[in-house]
């Protein structure tokens, strides 16, 4: 029987296992071949035990696949052996590439679908208890690249640094001094912000300060990518449930 020549690019979520979505583990059981990235937990190719798993990520900095051939081999595989599930941390339509691998699979005639994921940008700033927005704190919030492809710091940066909204900074650790230095010029030195390290994972690290001090928590905690950064007067928000949850204790306690 010849088998439909399908794409189905999936969100895997942030990183915990758990915070896969239903629709992506049906996608997984049906799969013929899944092409999987570095920050994919690998108990999730459980969810495809028919299927083979090609590993496409990037290890130690260097890459197994460059884009161009990830996307040749979605079309070979597809042609092959039929549903291709491309399976990518977060969601593959926030900095994920999955729009590009789509458009390519489809000028060579293959079916293409899309499963959402959780993004990190939300998902991870809310496991450590911080909203990007919130009454009194923030009207809305930007998620901006740290790195453009260019290798560059991403101009967008310099606006979001003006206005009082929540910034979310991806793949930005390389840039931080930069990015501390823009928010200093905005007179913005004793703005909170966070940075939190392998986000929803049993390895998780976070840090915690101001932009006058995030440089010497991030070397004091030894952060690094894959990290995100998360900037504005939300961050408070963390401390003070930790606080509202001490004095409940404290209180219980005393009874």
């Amino acid at each position: 029987m010849h088998k439909e020549r399908k794409l189905t690019v999936v969100g895997a979520g942030p990183g915990d296992v758990e915070l896969i979505t239903l629709k992506a583990i049906n996608a997984l059981h049906n799969a013929d071949v899944v092409l999987y990235d570095a920050l994919i937990d690998s108990t999730l190719l459980q969810y495809a035990p028919h299927a083979d798993h090609v590993f496409v990520g990037k290890r130690r900095g260097c890459y197994s696949y460059q884009q161009e051939q990830i996307n040749e081999l979605i079309v070979s595989q597809a042609n092959r052996h039929g549903h291709v599930v491309r399976l990518k941390g977060g969601d593959p339509f926030v900095f994920g590439r999955g729009a590009e691998e789509m458009e390519y699979a489809a000028k060579h005639g293959l079916e293409v679908a899309l499963v959402p994921g959780i993004s990190s940008c939300l998902s991870v700033p809310a496991t450590q208890n911080i909203p990007v927005t919130k009454r009194g704190s923030a009207e809305s919030f930007w998620v901006i690249t740290g790195t453009t492809r260019e290798h560059k710091l991403s101009s967008d940066i310099r606006l979001a640094a003006k206005s009082s909204a929540t910034v979310v900074i991806l793949m930005g650790m390389s840039k931080l001094s930069q990015i501390v230095a823009l928010f200093k010029q905005e007179e913005k030195s004793e703005t909170p912000i966070a940075i939190i390290q392998n986000g929803t994972r049993a390895d998780e690290k976070v840090g915690v300060g101001t932009i006058a001090t995030i440089e010497v928590e991030v070397e004091r905690k030894q952060l690094a990518n894959p990290a995100i950064i998360i900037i504005g007067e939300v961050v408070r928000h963390r401390d003070r449930i930790l606080e509202i949850q001490e004095k409940y204790t404290a209180t219980e306690l005393a009874y």
